[in-house]
């Protein structure tokens, strides 16, 4: 293997195995076979096939095992990333566990994930049960879970697969990934994080994990398994890479690029965890914290100091707006056939694409001839789009809608499901 200054030489595990729970009382039969069946045409043909093929393989496994022979998940830490006092309780409640596992070598796609996802979510589905993701120690909601597979072209958000934790010590903030050993590649980490910059350095950690997971993934295209990938040493990233792994490719963001420097931090516990450390180039002068802000700045301008772009969606608004999605058809059928009642207004919610992520308008319908395209009238001023006023038609794609609400005179009295995460969001920073 050539070892040049240039590359850095990254370990790559022989094989990966990604491990989701469904908790339940009493003794189920998780009939995994049928519960995938069930999902229809909601899954994109080459993911069905493929959690079906490894259902069927030696390669996964699902089994019901007694709650008090699988380790103890730590409620602290589920809390810490997204429980509810709701799922907890039932997690306490439990007296089983149906455990889906799947192994698979390194490489793209990772089959154990999106195959292992698939069963899990199908079989919580089918038995109005929770799903916990054991490698992030995170409860999923099974159809929130379920979008975050490939679509029909094999595209997924990282952010759904990747998390980016912080905490802050005497010299700024220390952020890691939480996700990328999945695909077998070692986490990322930063430390001396400006305070002001948690947001804006959380969408770097997050476009710098994505152009590394495709240098990664490059070098394991072989039949067979290298013992390493050689990664950049000085890698990049730009505006594109953040909005790809946002899920958002239409911003066609060309800011940047921005170089940072890869550094290997092996573990010298067993137990721990090794990373690749972020650092500013060879020779920059200066303190870290300030090249970091100059990134930032590169990628951001304006909004790195406002903190405001790239917020990551939390579990409550995701499924405010796929039960808002989820419920368009519905409406449409009643608002054609007109049995909404007398004097009340249907208004849909959707983003406008800006420089610092969509700006989320609403506006009333008058139209709904074809199922993808709204015609109405804006019901508020838009800041990205002088055409955007009051009162003024407007051409809305369904794809962009994230909620509606029906208003009488009183206010909302039907939907608005967005509007109700954020209004208990500034409840609760009074």
């Amino acid at each position: 293997m050539l070892i040049t200054d240039d590359f850095l030489p990254v370990p790559v595990p022989e094989s990966l195995t990604a491990t989701y729970l469904v908790p339940t009382t009493g003794q189920v039969d998780p009939a995994p076979a049928e519960a995938v069946a069930a999902l229809g045409g909601r899954l994109p043909g080459p993911v069905h096939d493929l959690a079906r093929q490894m259902l069927d393989s030696p390669l996964m496994t699902v089994d019901t095992r007694p709650i008090a022979e699988f380790p103890h998940l730590p409620p602290d830490l589920l809390t810490a990333f997204g429980a509810t006092d709701t799922q907890l309780a039932r997690l306490d409640a439990a007296t089983d566990l149906v455990v889906v596992q799947a192994s698979y070598r390194p490489g793209w796609p990772p089959a154990h994930e999106w195959a292992a996802r698939t069963v899990a979510c199908a079989i919580a589905e089918s038995l109005g049960a929770d799903v916990v993701d054991v490698f992030a120690l995170q409860f999923l909601d099974p159809a929130t879970a379920l979008r975050s597979l490939p679509d029909a072209e094999g595209r997924v958000r990282l952010i759904d697969w990747v998390l980016v934790p912080y905490s802050s010590d005497d010299g700024g903030l220390w952020f890691t990934t939480k996700g990328l050993r999945r695909f077998g590649l070692l986490e990322l980490q930063a430390q001396g994080v400006p305070t002001h910059l948690t947001r804006a350095w959380g969408a770097v950690m997050t476009g710098v994990a994505r152009r590394l997971l495709r240098a990664w993934t490059d070098g394991l295209t072989d039949s067979e398994v290298p013992a390493f990938v050689q990664l950049p040493v000085v890698t990049s990233v730009s505006g594109h890479d953040i909005a790809v792994a946002y899920g958002n490719p239409q911003q066609h963001d060309t800011t940047g690029p921005a170089a940072l420097r890869l550094e290997l931090d092996p573990a010298t516990d067993p137990d721990a965890d090794s990373f690749l450390t972020l650092l500013p180039p060879v020779g920059h002068p200066g303190p870290t914290g300030r090249y970091f802000a100059a990134v930032c700045a590169a990628l951001f301008g304006a909004a790195a100091q406002s903190d405001v772009r790239y917020a990551r969606p939390d579990d409550a608004m995701a499924r405010a707006i796929a039960t808002a999605r989820d419920g368009l058809p519905g409406i449409r059928e009643r608002f054609l056939a007109d049995t909404l009642p007398d004097g009340v207004q249907l208004l849909v919610k959707y983003g406008l694409p800006t420089d610092e992520g969509p700006e989320f308008v609403w506006a009333g319908v008058t139209s709904w001839a074809t199922p993808e395209r709204i015609v109405g009238a804006s019901a508020c001023d838009a800041t990205a789009d002088p055409a955007v006023r009051v009162g003024q038609p407007v051409v809305v794609d369904a794809v962009d809608v994230v909620d509606w609400a029906l208003l009488d005179g009183s206010g909302v009295i039907e939907g608005g499901w967005t509007q109700a995460v954020l209004d208990a969001g500034d409840r609760s920073q009074r």
